[in-house]
């Protein structure tokens, strides 16, 4: 039996190290075939010994040579293992773990360097004032160019999604909206109908009534869906796969301390924001705000090699990333602090204290850069904000739990079908043809949504529309019932019996519903962009809603009721199944991704309804509850379990009652343990164990008779290094001594 980690400590007297045969040196490979596949590396190059051992000398190493590094403790006449690296040491593979614990110690090196310099001139002390303050500016930077960017894919995506459907003759940049406000022919009642905006049949054939053109018009619908979703697809395969999917589980391994090159470069950020406006505009069922997320951290990684301190220290990037995260979570709610609490809360590894203010600043700057761009035309920074006249009652927590049990469900349904799906993309021949696949699911969507108004507009405006509370001057089938003015008394909007309207919206949605559903289950995971939170909350939107107009038509014709005594009188406005919408998908985020502080933060910023936040925590609670119940992954946690990322959830819970020496010494028939001894060891003898074998790493003993662990040591021959002499027969080995657990760190050269 194989341990999955090796311990760093001393079993009594003896220690008997084994061997990890589970975790190979060539790779560690999920049961995957296609381009998604991941290979690991080995772990993070550490040892250790506990203070019951004997301290490493000269004369314990016997045949080593023995550098106690200035870095931590040793003098400053040695070289400084920290500030001065061998070339090769200090940098890690693709594919690998970083070893925190190395680049908080170097970091502190650098620190007390600085400050020791500043006292001796001006410039010093200059420069130590510009190294406190790069952080800062590195944060304002940051927010920039994520709000920048967040800005131009909005107006691009808005631009692109409406060109499906025509063309606005005063200015061919103009989308529908801002192409009929700039008419002055637009009515309310026919707001979404101006002059300015023909239909692809107005242009091709000159009118847009009868069959023939609302043929042609489904077909150039359809016709831009697979252009715009071809060419997403042959950018992420051509130029940058990496750019495809949501990039939340990779973002959360990186942060963990892995090592993916290329991932957050500039090839990423440029395809993954190109790409996305091309995703989201084809009208497949996923939404930006994921990947928005991965294009702020590309802004994050690539501005690090702007200042030193971060360039050249992992542990310090990985507090900018995090800072990143937040900042792309604001600009794609408009929810600033909606995004720090999403960066502590789901995404970071490591949060220091520094680090929330830092992101707080980033989140600030990328919110007002996207507030002065003003994409979406309305001077808001929200993007569905909401003004409900009428307050909740305490007996509407009931259906809004309800909505939560709901979230939890569907969550629960969601993660288990895409994962399936996803693993038989990977396992079967459907994942050698991903163009193929993106084609397809883009035709069987845009054919199917182009005949329902819920499904044809975008999953954005649907969400606004679910949200919104009927007013006067609302003229949708939603709020068909309001549009009877001469029953209409003063400003309020009391309780009606629903239209024809309103019934027709309801079988509408109903189908919006099942199609959303099961697509989404598809789409996400393939070779584009794809970000889960609009199509999830759709889906709760929509169930609200639905929700919310029977709640409503209840207590119109049964107000006697003893549950709506007291509260809701006849003609009185009681119910807005607005709210019920927007409870219904808070509900479904949660149980897709398993948030709770965050995402309520997120929703009330997102609609600016600070009165309901009981609702939201209600739902959003119940939703965790209840999806927890069925498993305890979150959709990102799934893919990341899926992929074969080595991320340590520091959420999970281990318990191991097994003593580990007993599982650590070798079977009877077993071959005899490989280890490395620190004395009589030569260059040769390293290689010949490292070409031999394919472990991970090798434990490293006083001898092969007492077996007493010094420390590990990974298998990669780039993590050794091993320093040849002419002769072949010395090895080098640096230790440092750790100034907080006084434990030594070996480090095999080459």
């Amino acid at each position: 039996m194989a341990s999955p980690w090796l311990g760093q400590q001393s079993l009594g007297s003896e220690v008997v190290a084994m061997n990890n045969k589970g975790f190979r040196r060539g790779s560690f490979q999920s049961s995957t075939s296609d381009e998604d596949m991941v290979e690991i590396a080995g772990g993070a190059l550490d040892f250790s010994i506990t203070d019951d051992d004997p301290p490493l000398d000269r004369e314990m190493l016997g045949g080593f040579s023995l550098y106690n590094g200035g870095g931590m403790n040793g003098t400053t006449q040695m070289m400084d293992f920290l500030e001065e690296p061998l070339p090769g040491v200090g940098t890690y593979e693709d594919f690998n773990t970083i070893d925190w614990v190395r680049e908080k110690s170097r970091d502190r090196d650098r620190h007390r360097e600085i400050a020791s310099k500043s006292k001796e001139s001006t410039w010093a002390l200059i420069h130590s004032v510009s190294d406190a303050f790069s952080g800062w500016l590195l944060m304002l930077l940051i927010g920039l160019l994520a709000g920048s960017l967040a800005g131009l894919i909005d107006i691009s995506a808005h631009w692109m999604t409406d060109l499906k459907e025509g063309l606005c003759l005063s200015g061919f940049w103009f989308n529908h909206e801002h192409c009929c406000w700039n008419s002055n022919e637009t009515t309310f009642e026919d707001r979404d109908k101006c002059p300015e905006w023909e239909s692809w049949s107005q242009l091709i054939i000159g009118h847009g009534e009868g069959a023939f053109a609302y043929i042609l018009n489904y077909f150039m619908y359809v016709l831009w869906a697979l252009v715009f979703s071809l060419l997403a697809v042959l950018l992420v395969r051509g130029f940058a796969p990496y750019a495809c999917g949501s990039g939340i589980p990779e973002i959360k391994t990186i942060l963990s301390g892995f090592i993916i090159r290329g991932y957050l470069g500039k090839w990423t950020l440029i395809i993954k924001t190109v790409t996305l406006v091309l995703a989201v505009s084809s009208g497949l069922s996923l939404g930006k705000e994921g990947p928005l997320v991965h294009v702020a951290c590309c802004c994050g990684n690539i501005l690090c090699h702007l200042f030193t301190k971060y360039r050249k220290n992992e542990a310090k990037r990985r507090e900018v990333l995090s800072a990143a995260a937040a900042a792309g979570v604001s600009v794609a709610f408009g929810a600033p602090i909606g995004g720090v609490l999403f960066s502590l809360e789901e995404v970071s590894y490591y949060f220091p204290l520094k680090t929330l203010w830092r992101s707080f600043f980033a989140a600030l700057v990328a919110a007002f850069t996207l507030r002065s761009i003003n994409p979406f035309g309305n001077s808001r920074l929200v993007l569905f904000y909401v003004e409900f006249h009428t307050p909740w009652h305490l007996l509407e927590l009931v259906p809004f739990i309800l909505l939560g049990i709901f979230g939890g469900l569907w969550g629960s349904f969601f993660i288990r079908s895409n994962i399936a799906w996803c693993r038989r993309r990977k396992t079967t021949k459907l994942g050698k043809y991903p163009v193929l696949e993106v084609l397809v699911v883009t035709a069987i969507t845009a054919v199917l949504a182009f005949p329902n108004e819920y499904t044809r507009m975008s999953t954005s405006e649907l969400i606004s529309e679910l949200f919104n509370d009927c007013g006067l001057l609302d003229f949708s089938k939603l709020c068909e019932y309001v549009n009877d003015f001469n029953s209409t008394t003063g400003d309020d909007l009391p309780d009606r019996a629903a239209g024809p309207g309103v019934y027709t919206a309801m079988w509408q949605l109903a189908l919006a519903l099942i199609l959303k559903v099961f697509i989404t289950i598809f789409t996400f995971g393939m070779k584009v962009p794809s970000g889960l939170f609009i199509p999830s909350m759709a889906v709760g939107a929509i169930v609200g809603r639905l929700l919310g107009v029977g709640m409503e038509q209840l207590a119109y014709y049964h107000h006697d009721w003893t549950i709506f005594s007291g509260w809701c009188s006849q003609g009185a406005d009681c119910i807005t199944p607005g709210l019920y919408a927007m409870v219904g998908a808070a509900a479904c985020l949660g149980g897709v991704t398993r948030m709770t502080v965050s995402l309520v933060v997120i929703m009330f910023e997102l609609t600016g309804g600070l009165e309901y936040i009981v609702p939201l925590m209600a739902a959003a609670m119940t939703s965790k509850w209840v999806a927890d119940a069925i498993g305890r992954e979150g959709i990102y946690d799934a893919h990341i379990r899926l992929n074969g990322y080595p991320f340590l959830e520091a959420k999970e819970e281990f318990s191991h009652k097994t003593l580990a020496m007993d599982v650590m010494r070798p079977r009877r028939n077993d071959p005899v343990l490989t280890v490395l001894t620190q004395d009589s060891m030569t260059v040769e003898d390293v290689e010949a164990i490292i070409n031999e074998t394919t472990y991970s790493g090798y434990p490293v003993v006083v001898s092969r008779e007492s077996q007493r662990l010094v420390g590990l040591s990974s298998g990669e021959m780039s993590s050794f290094q091993l320093v040849r002499e002419p002769k072949r027969n010395a090895m080098w080995i640096k230790a440092l001594q750790s100034e907080t657990s006084k434990c030594h760190r070996l480090q095999l050269v080459k």
